[in-house]
């Protein structure tokens, strides 16, 4: 069911992966919020230009980690759905730590537990995720990455749409691309943003 379901387009899983559980090095998530990147059909995706080093991940299989580093010191992950071929994933936006608690506090001292993974950057580092989880396979039970979707289907209502955090340019009109979904009322769902224009140095 798992991998049927994450071969599909990627407006359709983005949505279904919500309260989806993500296990990796002892801790697990609940997933709060999430993000679309469609790939040469998005401005806003890395693989809008076509398939790179850095972006072959995302052309499949459906069921990898696709895991980037920004900003100089940051890792986000993504999961990668869609027919092989065809880039597309699904940016992991936030999360509630619901196992490993003493793992994801020792990763996350200091910070209050519902912070621990509210963000992308915050919801990798409590799982452990960077450069060497890149291409990770999620279906393959061998490997220390797990993900289980949720019992039944998010209640109607419950799901909300709008803008994406941080995207600029075209990708970033939030009435063409209304692809961030979260879990309304959930205290760990990361706080909107728009983007910021670089300086030009």
């Amino acid at each position: 069911m798992l991998a049927g379901l994450l071969a599909g387009d990627v407006l359709d899983v983005a949505p279904r992966l919500l309260g989806a559980r993500l296990t990796h090095a002892g801790v697990t998530v609940r997933l709060t919020e999430v993000e679309v990147y469609a790939g040469s059909a998005d401005p806003g995706s890395h693989a809008f230009r076509g398939r790179t080093p850095r972006t072959e991940v995302m052309f499949g299989p459906a069921g990898r980690l696709y895991v980037y580093f920004t900003y100089g010191m940051h890792f986000c992950a993504n999961v990668v759905t869609g027919p092989a071929g065809e880039a597309s994933a699904v940016l992991l936006r936030a999360g509630e730590v619901v196992d490993g608690h003493g793992l994801a506090a020792g990763r996350r001292a200091g910070v209050r537990e519902r912070d621990w993974a509210r963000g992308p950057a915050r919801l990798a580092t409590t799982l452990a995720l960077g450069r060497a989880e890149n291409g990770l396979d999620l279906l393959d039970p061998a490997t220390d990455g797990r993900l289980e979707l949720p019992d039944g289907p998010t209640p109607p209502g419950v799901v909300a749409t709008g803008p994406r955090v941080g995207v600029s340019g075209a990708g970033g009109d939030g009435t063409a691309f209304p692809w961030r979904f979260w879990l309304a009322d959930e205290p760990t769902v990361s706080a909107y943003r728009a983007a910021t224009p670089r300086r030009r140095g």
